[in-house]
């Protein structure tokens, strides 16, 4: 594939915000919305910042993010005022949960003064929010402590292996896993948990080191969650045959440990959560299967990417603009209603979809061969 050097931006969705009736003067806070499916909108992710100092295979690919990748103008994200003016209108719909997520989100410069913003919302029965943060660990070590002072309550952290030239020639840049370790021993020390450890997949590339992750972080009180490699994205190269199935991860774990299923959390979790115990040490893991095992039916999360476009599916081709209402003479009540009518539009499915064998734009639609939206550029 030849370097692109244009971002890798899906064009604005046909049902812009800016093009839906926008209430005039609406009478009453619009409801808690449900899709087609009657999935409520309970997860927000916000990416904060297109731009990573890694260069994972399965996201950010060296040969097409390279030095001459033309990433946004920082005129064109979204403020931490913006950003936090939408979450309050997506909390009131029913929103619960925040991630930060990227690219690298830590990248983003003063990031603590935004999650000090997000850490004052309220829902409307006057709880604070599970606001988190995903991260690759390279800047965790400084920062952990002013994330949590700012109000973070925790964060999940990338790391795709302990051999140090596995995890070096998954994240291409060279950088040491003993420093992504040093982090989250940094998020422990200042309470930014329960901590998360994502591992992505890849058969025949990382997936000898399924086992070592999970002895390492056995007991240690980190929830370690096995990721099968997804079609996220146009820029990776994905193919099924490098997809290990999660069934047979759960295999090689019941071979090396005791395994024991656990129930669900919450709903429209991710991960199918397990116990696993050796030598009087146990931990949580979670299997997220989205490609052997779609979990569609009750997703509820939305996405907002650095400059405001808003997507309901990770795999969709198309966002719809937030900023020009943000930027408009709009009102909060019009844009949370605008915000309940999109969501009540939204019908995705795309992975039950393509595991039925059906071409789909992440909409739901026949799929019309446009680029899907990048992972760095949404988040996962």
């Amino acid at each position: 594939m030849p370097p692109l050097k244009k971002p890798v931006i899906p064009i604005a969705d046909q049902r812009q915000l800016s093009a839906l009736p926008l209430p005039l003067d609406p009478a009453e806070p619009a409801l808690p919305p449900r899709d087609q499916l009657g999935r409520p909108l309970r997860d927000l992710r916000i990416s904060v910042t297109d731009r990573c100092n890694f260069r994972c295979s399965y996201c950010m690919p060296k040969q097409v993010f390279d030095k001459h990748y033309e990433f946004l103008p920082h005129a064109d994200l979204l403020s931490f005022e913006e950003i936090t003016r939408l979450a309050r209108q997506f909390v009131a719909l029913g929103v619960e949960k925040i991630r930060l997520t990227g690219g690298e989100p830590l990248l983003r410069k003063n990031l603590e003064r935004l999650i000090a913003m997000l850490a004052e919302l309220r829902t409307p029965a006057g709880q604070p929010l599970d606001l988190t943060l995903t991260t690759n660990g390279s800047l965790l070590t400084r920062m952990a402590q002013r994330l949590k002072d700012a109000g973070l309550g925790r964060v999940t952290v990338s790391l795709d292996g302990l051999d140090d030239a596995v995890f070096q020639r998954m994240n291409d840049v060279g950088f040491p896993v003993a420093e992504v370790l040093d982090g989250i021993a940094a998020a422990q020390a200042a309470g930014l948990g329960p901590i998360k450890v994502n591992m992505v997949v890849k058969k025949g590339v990382n997936d000898a080191e399924i086992l070592p992750m999970a002895r390492h972080f056995l007991g240690s009180g980190v929830r370690l969650r096995f990721i099968e490699y997804m079609d996220v994205g146009s820029s990776n190269g994905w193919r099924m045959d490098e997809v290990l199935p999660s069934a047979q991860l759960l295999q090689r774990l019941r071979e090396a440990f005791t395994v024991e299923p656990l129930s669900r959390s919450v709903a429209g979790e991710t991960a199918e959560r397990w116990r696993i115990s050796q030598g009087g040490l146990s931990s949580e893991i979670g299997l997220i299967s989205s490609v052997s095992q779609a979990f569609c039916g009750d997703c509820n999360r939305a996405r907002l990417s650095t400059e405001g476009k808003l997507y309901t599916c990770l795999f969709a081709h198309r966002g719809t603009d937030l900023r020009a209402l943000l930027r408009g003479p709009a009102s909060d009540a019009q844009i949370a209603a605008s915000l309940a009518g999109l969501w009540s539009q939204r019908s995705d499915r795309y992975s039950q979809l393509r595991g039925a064998g059906m071409g789909t734009d992440g909409q739901g639609n026949a799929d019309t061969g446009e680029r899907r939206v990048e992972m760095h550029y949404i988040g996962g």
